[in-house]
């Protein structure tokens, strides 16, 4: 009995001394903050992507609220439950919504070690980078201007920009539509503007769509098709490449850069499980689709998927300072990873001279002309 009770204290006291020194060496981990396939397919695929393959027990992936802007609560709180484990060393918020600059600041009170990098910032950006160590977005502003040389040369003569309030208070999207204003001006395009009602207002995403179902049709009967459709929002990108491929009228570019936002939707495409991710075979299929229905050369798309990329690069940069193979912010090596899951050819500037660890990017167009 006496030598049983002794191997019992014996093996208690060995798992007490080892403890610390296993928790020492448990792999970090790293935090993601996605919305829901009804808010953005996109981000919410790539980030179970990442936990595929980094491994369920080093990527936490949780959600925010389909509700976000009435829900900011409950993303402070998702933030917060990340930051909880202490095996999280880094966190990647995808997109940074309403309610992601409070989440960081209460988790800085007690997790200061933790390194954040946010896309998609829909708050004050000099704040978003204040709080964050890198802050990242799709160049809006200069892929805004880029498109209308684009449209004049397919032969528009009317630009159509569909927005709401919530999105118009965002300092890049303000910015894009000015450039986007000046450039019609200067190759004699007519800029429209036209509010549609927020996806997370009363009639949800529901209304937005059937908005632009009903209004597109309506605009082009009034104007002629030889008019561009635009929208801000995820949420409008299928109904208005279905509404302007019914009206053979175009469409050039979309909200988040990447031709797997709204065509495969809009067209009926299904991308086979083995052929995701392969950016080729979406556009050939997508130009198949465009060909059938009579509108080459009517169509673009950004040529390569935004969110994926950003996303993988954000996550290996999360995992490069959770390992410790990178020290804080190391603005070379986070643009040799958004080259390398972009392109080499994307265009990377600064928000501004204060704000070095904000980024924005810009890729090329891919028009569909190919018969």
């Amino acid at each position: 009995m006496f030598k049983l009770l002794h191997k019992v204290l014996f093996a208690g006291l060995v798992c007490a001394l080892l403890a610390p020194a296993a928790a020492a060496f448990a792999a970090p981990k790293v935090g993601f903050l996605s919305g829901t396939t009804s808010q953005n397919e996109e981000e919410y695929r790539v980030a179970t992507e990442m936990v595929e393959k980094y491994g369920a027990d080093r990527v936490i992936h949780l959600t925010y609220p389909d509700m976000f802007m009435n829900e900011q609560e409950t993303t402070i709180q998702q933030i917060l439950n990340m930051a909880t484990d202490p095996e999280v060393k880094a966190i990647f918020l995808n997109q940074a919504v309403p309610g992601c600059v409070a989440g960081i600041q209460k988790v800085k009170e007690f997790r200061p070690d933790i390194f954040f990098i946010s896309n998609n910032a829909h708050e004050d950006p000099l704040l978003m980078a204040s709080v964050n160590d890198i802050v990242l977005d799709a160049d809006h502003p200069v892929r805004g201007e880029m498109a209308i040389p684009l449209a004049a040369k397919m032969g528009a003569k009317t630009y159509f920009h569909y927005s709401f309030p919530r999105h118009m208070s965002r300092p890049l999207n303000v910015e894009r539509v000015g450039r986007i204003q000046r450039e019609c001006e200067k190759y004699g395009i007519t800029f429209v503007s036209v509010n549609a009602p927020d996806p997370t207002g009363d009639a949800g995403v529901a209304g937005t769509q059937q908005f632009m179902i009903e209004d597109i049709p309506r605009q082009v009967a009034k104007y002629g098709n030889d008019s561009v459709f635009f929208g801000t929002n995820v949420s409008m990108m299928e109904p208005m490449i279905r509404s302007a491929v019914n009206a053979k009228a175009m469409v050039i570019d979309l909200c988040d850069p990447s031709p797997y936002l709204g065509y495969p939707g809009a067209l009926g495409i299904s991308i086979p499980s083995e052929k995701r991710g392969d950016v080729a075979f979406a556009l050939d299929a997508i130009q198949t689709k465009l060909n059938e229905a009579g509108v080459t050369g009517r169509f673009a798309t950004p040529a390569v998927p935004y969110t994926l990329g950003v996303s993988r690069a954000a996550v290996e940069y999360c995992f490069d300072v959770a390992e410790g193979r990178i020290k804080g912010y190391d603005r070379a090596h986070m643009e040799s990873l958004i080259r390398k899951n972009l392109g080499q050819d994307t265009q990377i500037r600064t928000y501004n001279e204060e704000t070095g660890n904000f980024l924005l990017t810009a890729g090329e167009y891919y028009l569909f002309d190919k018969k």
